[in-house]
């Protein structure tokens, strides 16, 4: 319930407040850039912030009979209004070392003026201004909603920069750039509330007003400006602004405006007369005048521009996230009462939707009556006699929006007949919590009724592990489903052109494996344990190889079927062949960059990241191999490249086990037996990295289950959360 009212209120608030927001956003991406085109004019003079305010009125002194005032802008350029030894009126940027008029003062174009105004109050006077001041508030409101999202999303305040999946480029971008942006927008916001209260008058006013007895002033001893004490003790950096004496009374005196205070300086003897302090108030308006314009900054101002941009890219991905979810919405052909199925989802921004909407129209097309509805709609059933649950997991093992009540109405809503069950969970196993909800989910309603599978889980909206489900499920139900898998993926943009460098042969290898070297066409950033996503026929159906970095290039271990997509497209390619795929990052999967020991376990083709791994293994991390194939022979393929790395220090101890030799052994036989060194290396913060089949995976999760429980007194889980168990299974 809590999400869904930040959620609705981070939708409301943008709603309310769209049409000035991205006024205001438009024209201070503009504006941005009018600080940068004043600080690259070439009036700064170099060393400024060690000449004092003594030196420039001296040497100003001495180039002009009579100097008016004298200017300190935030690009710390110096002007000044000054009288010529002929008479003439000068005005404009001077030099502070030397006196030299250096150029005319920089009026801002008519462009800049036009777009100050809009920006300000819209033209529209005090209401334009009231309006531009309260959507300030509604963008610092939205970046507050926004953040207690993220934070709800990633679980913790602590883990607000950690990992963010990219399942969808609008959602994980606005995610992203929220992050980078908060800062800045926050005080954009911040400012520009404050700078709108200060133009309705609404802070306390302050005026300077000086207190001189002007019957105690001293004409003697007079000395010269470059010797006054108090002009010599102010660097120019400090100043904003002096007025000269009008005459040479002894009651006029020089006002110097400093940054933090207003002297009043005696012409001649440089006795301060008076000095006030200015409050925090005047503080604070400059300050929120200064960063809210960039004033004095190009980088700051450049960090508006971003910032501004971001805030235009924040509307259209927030929008268009919106109505993805409206276009998600859920329609029955039947009455809840008189299903036989029942498709209960739980998603957060609708990426599980399709999957469900998928199965509910073939379980119709195959005659059968079927309700679909989210988790929170849960209620009775009267006719229903299989309930299916597909739902995403948020956050740390929460619910999604709208599966946040179902537990609980769970346990309201009695069902008066027997029902049986199947949950399938959607997630990443980017996150530790994978999948979580679904098996919370899955064990409530084993309380109430019967299981038809165990939980079934979907890494990354994987298509093809959702049709191996279908396919179970409709085989338990005696339905023929078959989902057209077009309907659930949109064929991705491929921007990553290959070369094929080498090839070995598959006829050469026993279990009909072979290596394959690709060069990118141009640089990648990549990492050994990444994945790359082939499309053999160019239409939705991806194949994805776990790579191996060597030297620069990806090295694929590849099982070749002779019906298989990939493998056959993969060994079909000629040498120097270009293609096109695409890398998708695996960081979970990325070799650890600090650890005490690293213990690989791989079967088959399970070994081609770990190939690249242990040729990036530059530190000489203390690595152990577990690596299970079928035959002797079998290793051949890879003996060349793991026996260089051995000698080479890279990896430490190679242990093999073949499973169709006399010797039969499987590599969780060999972690069994070294159950005392795999516990220590948990127990000193070692990591553990496992690839290859579901099946080898499944035994070594068993093993170190085991292990962790009777070696170290502590569940395997509280070392995956930890980072020490790496998988990548297929």
């Amino acid at each position: 319930m809590t999400i869904s009212i930040w959620r609705y209120s981070h939708l409301a608030l943008a709603v309310s407040s769209f049409v000035f927001i991205l006024l205001a956003s438009i024209t201070g991406f503009i504006l941005a850039f009018q600080p940068i085109a004043e600080q690259i004019q070439p009036y700064k003079t170099a060393d400024f912030n060690t000449i004092t305010l003594a030196e420039t009125i001296h040497v100003l002194k001495e180039n002009y009979p009579e100097i008016i005032h004298l200017d300190i802008d935030v690009n710390q350029f110096v002007s000044a209004s000054v009288i010529t030894n002929e008479g003439n009126s000068l005005n404009g940027y001077f030099n502070p070392k030397t006196g030299a008029f250096i150029g005319n003062k920089i009026e801002p174009s008519r462009f800049f003026q036009f777009t100050t105004n809009l920006h300000r109050s819209l033209f529209l006077k005090g209401v334009g201004r009231f309006f531009v001041g309260l959507s300030s508030l509604l963008l610092f409101l939205i970046a507050v909603s926004g953040s207690v999202l993220i934070i709800k999303r990633q679980g913790s305040f602590k883990k607000v920069f950690s990992k963010i999946v990219n399942e969808n480029f609008n959602q994980y971008w606005h995610v992203v750039l929220g992050r980078l942006s908060l800062i800045p927008i926050i005080i954009i916001t911040i400012t520009g509330v404050y700078l709108s209260v200060e133009k309705f008058n609404l802070l306390p006013k302050f005026k300077t007003s000086h207190v001189i007895d002007f019957n105690t002033i001293q004409e003697t001893p007079k000395i010269n400006t470059k010797d006054f004490v108090a002009f010599k003790n102010i660097l120019l950096s400090q100043v904003k602004s002096v007025e000269f004496p009008f005459s040479e009374d002894v009651e006029d005196y020089f006002t110097i405006a400093l940054k933090d205070k207003e002297l009043i300086v005696n012409q001649y003897t440089g006795d301060v007369l008076s000095e006030i302090d200015y409050p925090l108030v005047s503080f604070f308006s400059n300050l929120s005048l200064n960063l809210h314009t960039g004033k004095g900054s190009i980088l700051w101002s450049l960090i508006l521009a971003i910032a501004s941009v971001n805030i235009l890219f924040f509307i259209y991905s927030g929008f268009a996230m919106t109505l993805k979810r409206r276009k998600t919405k859920l329609k029955n052909k039947f009455q809840k009462d008189q299903a036989k199925y029942i498709i209960l989802v739980g998603s957060e921004n609708g990426s599980t939707i399709p999957f469900a909407n998928g199965l509910y129209k073939q379980i119709i097309q195959v005659g059968e009556t079927v309700f679909i509805s989210e988790l929170n709609s849960y209620s009775t059933y009267r006719t229903a006699e299989h309930i299916i649950v597909l739902t995403a997991t948020y956050g740390q093992g929460e619910a999604p929006t709208n599966a946040n009540k179902f537990l609980k109405l769970l346990k309201e809503n009695k069902q008066t007949q027997n029902i049986s069950f199947s949950v399938v969970g959607f997630g990443s196993l980017s996150y530790p919590d994978f999948c979580q909800f679904a098996f919370n989910v899955d064990q409530a309603l084993t309380n109430y009724f019967k299981q038809t599978l165990a939980p079934f889980t979907i890494n990354d909206k994987s298509v093809e592990a959702f049709d191996q489900w279908v396919q179970q499920w409709s085989k338990k139900a005696g339905l023929q489903i078959q989902i057209p898998k077009e309907t659930l993926v949109v064929k991705p943009k491929l921007s990553n052109k290959l070369k094929v460098i080498n090839r070995t042969d598959v006829a050469k290898n026993p279990d009909n494996t072979f290596l394959i070297n690709l060069k990118p066409k141009k640089t990648l950033r990549f990492k050994s344990g990444d994945l790359l996503a082939v499309y053999p026929n160019k239409d939705y159906r991806e194949r994805l190889y776990s790579i191996g970095k060597i030297n620069g290039n990806i090295q694929l271990s590849v099982k070749y079927f002779d019906r298989g997509l990939g493998s056959n497209f993969l060994n079909n390619l000629k040498l120097q062949t270009n293609f096109k795929a695409r890398i998708i990052k695996n960081s979970s999967f990325y070799f650890p960059k600090k650890a005490s020991r690293v213990i690989m376990v791989a079967n088959g083709t399970g070994i081609g990241p770990f190939l690249g791994m242990l040729h990036e293994n530059k530190k000489h991390i203390e690595t152990h191999l577990y690596f299970g194939l079928r035959t002797i022979e079998s290793f051949n393929l890879y003996k060349e490249q793991v026996q260089e790395y051995v000698s080479e220090n890279k990896l430490k101890k190679l242990q093999l086990a073949y499973s169709q030799e006399a010797d039969k052994n499987y590599v969780q036989d060999m972690l069994f037996k070294d159950a005392q060194f795999i516990a220590e290396t948990l127990q000193n913060k070692g990591v553990i990295m496992v690839c290859g089949s579901l099946a080898m995976q499944k035994g070594v999760l068993s093993v170190l289950e085991h292990i962790c429980s009777n070696f170290n007194n502590k569940p395997l889980r509280f070392y995956q959360s930890n980072q020490q168990l790496k998988m990548d299974c297929y």
